[in-house]
C-alpha cells in the first residue's frame, strides 16, 4: 500500500449511474484528507457532471473507460467482452497496484468473477464471500456469504467463519462470537453440511464457535459473526432490508395519521429521526468480497448518495486495517 489511501471507483455501474458517485466522493474527499479517488468511466459524462457541480479537486481525477457492464449482463459474457468497461479498468488499477482498494455498484456476478480473474484469492480460499456489517442491539455483526455462492460445503463455510472471525478482529474485538445460521440453535438441527461445518469451526482454537443461531436473533447482538451460504443469506439480507424500510414507512404513515399524531410527532421529532437513521439500511451500505487479495466493496446497485459514501467509507477502513494481509497471513498456515 502507497503512503496514501488510493481508491479506484467504477462510477459508471449501478442503478442510479455517474451522478451518485460524483456526490458521494465530493463528500467523502471533503472528510478524508488521506484519500485519492480515482473515478473509472466515460469521461465525456463524468466531466461535464464535475463541471456543472464546480468540482475540482486535486486528490479526485478521472481514468477513462468507454464501455459499461449493465445490471442484466451476463457476467461471463461481459467478463470476455468488456474489457473496457468502467468496471473491468478500475479492477485492472487494483491489480496492477495503482490503487488500494475498488468500489463498485455495479453487476454483482460481473464483479465477482472478473474480480477472481484479475485480483485473485488467497492460497487456501476457494471462494470469495460476501461479507457486510449488520446493526444489532448494541454495535454490529457481520455475516457472510450474502450471495457469492449460492450452494457451499461445510469446507467452505468454515474457510468463511476464518474470514469473518480476521474482519471481526480487524475491528478490536478479542475473540468474536461466531455462529453459523440455521433453522434451530440446537445442536443436532441442520443439514449434513451444516453439522459438519459446525464441527470443523468448533475444533478450530482460534476461532470462539457459538454454535448455531436462528435467523430471528441475527439482530439481537448472540453472534460477532454469522455464517451462512449466500442462498439463505441474501434472503436474510433482502427480507431485513425489507422489513426495515417497511417499518420507517409505517412511522411516517402513522405520525400523519390525524391531527394528535401529527401534535405528537413534532414533540418526538429528534427520538423518530435517529430511529429512521438507525433503520436506514444506506447506512450499512457497503458489502466485502472478503477472500480476494485486495480490498473490493461491492456497493448496493440502486444507492443513493448516502449509501455510496459508506461504501467508500468501508473502502478506507479495510484498506486502514490491513484487512486482506491479515486474511492472507490466517491462510497461510492452513
Amino acid at each position: 500500500m502507497s503512503a496514501r489511501i488510493r481508491i479506484a471507483v467504477d462510477a459508471m455501474s449501478g442503478d442510479l449511474g455517474p451522478r451518485v458517485a460524483i456526490s458521494a466522493a465530493q463528500i467523502f474527499v471533503g472528510r478524508y484528507p488521506d484519500v485519492d479517488l480515482l473515478l473509472v468511466g466515460d469521461e465525456s459524462k463524468l466531466l461535464p457532471l464535475l463541471l456543472k457541480d464546480n468540482f475540482r479537486h486535486t486528490r479526485v481525477s478521472v481514468h477513462h473507460a468507454a464501455d459499461v457492464i449493465a445490471m442484466g449482463d451476463d457476467p461471463l459474457l461481459a467478463m470476455r467482452h468488456k474489457k473496457n468497461s468502467s468496471m473491468w479498468v478500475a479492477l485492472d488499477q487494483l491489480r496492477s497496484g495503482a490503487v488500494d482498494a475498488c468500489v463498485s455498484a455495479g453487476n454483482t456476478g460481473a464483479l465477482l468473477a472478473i474480480a477472481r480473474f484479475l485480483v485473485k484469492t488467497f492460497p487456501g480460499v476457494n471462494r470469495p464471500a460476501i461479507c457486510k456489517s449488520m446493526p444489532v442491539d448494541v454495535g454490529f455483526t457481520y455475516m457472510l456469504d450474502l450471495g457469492a455462492n449460492i450452494n457451499c460445503t461445510a469446507e467452505q463455510l468454515y474457510q468463511f467463519a476464518k474470514m469473518g472471525n480476521v474482519l471481526a478482529k480487524s475491528t478490536g474485538l478479542l475473540s468474536p462470537r461466531v455462529a453459523l445460521l440455521n433453522i434451530g440453535a440446537e445442536e443436532q438441527k441442520g443439514t449434513e453440511v451444516l453439522q459438519l461445518a459446525r464441527q470443523l469451526i468448533a475444533e478450530d482454537s482460534g476461532i470462539n464457535c457459538t454454535g448455531f443461531v436462528e435467523a430471528n436473533a441475527i439482530f439481537s447482538g448472540a453472534a460477532d459473526v454469522i455464517v451462512c451460504d449466500g442462498f439463505h443469506g441474501n434472503i436474510a439480507l433482502k427480507a431485513s432490508e425489507g422489513v426495515a424500510r417497511f417499518i420507517q414507512k409505517k412511522i411516517i404513515k402513522t405520525a400523519r395519521k390525524n391531527t394528535l399524531n401529527k401534535v405528537l410527532s413534532v414533540l418526538a421529532y429528534p427520538l423518530l429521526r435517529q430511529l429512521r437513521q438507525e433503520l436506514d439500511p444506506s447506512s450499512y451500505n457497503g458489502a466485502s468480497l472478503l477472500g480476494l487479495q485486495k480490498t473490493v466493496i461491492k456497493s448496493h446497485g440502486n444507492a443513493n448518495v448516502n449509501a455510496f459514501l459508506h461504501a467508500l467509507i468501508v473502502a478506507r477502513e479495510q484498506v486502514v486495517q490491513k484487512v486482506p494481509a491479515l486474511i492472507q497471513k490466517e491462510f497461510q498456515s492452513y
